[in-house]
């Protein structure tokens, strides 16, 4: 269990993916950090870049495994460039990692080796967006204070209990044949995408059933799947609807499955904790952490 952070805590940001473009962005989620009562470490590379990258990978390994010790990592924006990380070993320390997007790689491959802690939840450049609900969660869970349930569209399948396992079905599905994935046996999956056609959910689905994934869940959740529904120049009568996939890919499961989950890309991305158990409802659509 990762001990619950502390007013005047340290806490360290990692540009592990995409060059941070938006200062503002940067700022403003420094901001909120602050006023909790936590002290940012001296980061000043606004500017850093290497091609589409935030640095090289030894700059970018590096700060992602500082030689002090942090309570709590904070990774500064997603996009690409997270995984390639992984070909190294990977020296993990205790404490808190907050992220999501591209970061998948890096908190599923945490996970994977035993270290809790890992928060799917707002990156630095987001989290002075989200609203005061999806700030006062991620305050809650690194404080170590109960949070809410969250809700979405019930699928039915009854009651489930397992290990949370959340993040991004592209990042996710490109991680398995290595040993950056977690067991999924009898785990709550929640999944969220960004940009890909509805053809493309589809293969990445059926990856996840070819390679016994979907088969081993107890419960599985969708949250925000932003702008895949728009695929252009596209004849309307000879694609499906997301939805149409979502069904067709999971309903012979007989799990638990609830959709629409505040979880994602999206203004209102619910943080919860990889690894920590949970229930989902599919009758309710609901989502509870378990202490």
């Amino acid at each position: 269990m990762t001990e619950p952070i502390k007013k005047g805590d340290y806490f360290h940001i990692v540009a592990a993916s995409s060059p941070i473009t938006k200062k503002e962005d940067l700022h403003s989620g420094i901001k909120v950090l602050q006023e909790w009562g936590l002290i940012c470490n001296h980061f000043d590379e606004i500017d850093r870049s290497w091609g589409y990258l935030a640095g090289n990978d030894e700059v970018r390994f590096n700060e992602l495994h500082p030689s002090n010790h942090y309570p709590l990592l904070a990774f500064a924006r997603g996009g690409w460039g997270s995984a390639r990380l992984l070909e190294k070993q990977q020296p993990w320390k205790e404490g808190w990692m907050i992220g999501f997007s591209d970061l998948t790689s890096i908190l599923l491959a945490r996970l994977a080796s035993g270290f809790q802690g890992g928060i799917h939840g707002p990156l630095i450049t987001t989290l002075g967006s989200e609203p005061d609900w999806s700030k006062d969660r991620l305050k809650s869970i690194l404080f170590g204070n109960c949070v809410p349930d969250i809700y979405g569209e019930p699928w039915g399948g009854g009651i489930s209990k397992g290990r949370l396992i959340v993040g991004n079905l592209t990042v996710l599905t490109h991680l398995i044949g290595t040993e950056h994935l977690p067991s999924f046996k009898k785990s709550i999956l929640i999944i969220e995408d960004i940009g890909e056609a509805p053809y493309r959910i589809d293969r990445m689905l059926t990856h996840l059933r070819l390679a016994g994934v979907l088969h081993q869940l107890s419960g599985l959740g969708f949250g925000s799947f932003t702008s895949c529904d728009d695929e252009k120049d596209v004849d309307k009568s000879k694609t499906f609807k997301l939805l149409e996939i979502f069904k067709d890919r999971t309903q012979d499961l007989k799990i638990p499955i609830v959709s629409s989950l505040p979880i994602g890309h999206c203004c209102g991305n619910a943080s919860l904790p990889l690894g920590s158990q949970a229930i989902l409802n599919g009758d309710k659509g609901s989502l509870s952490l378990l202490k």
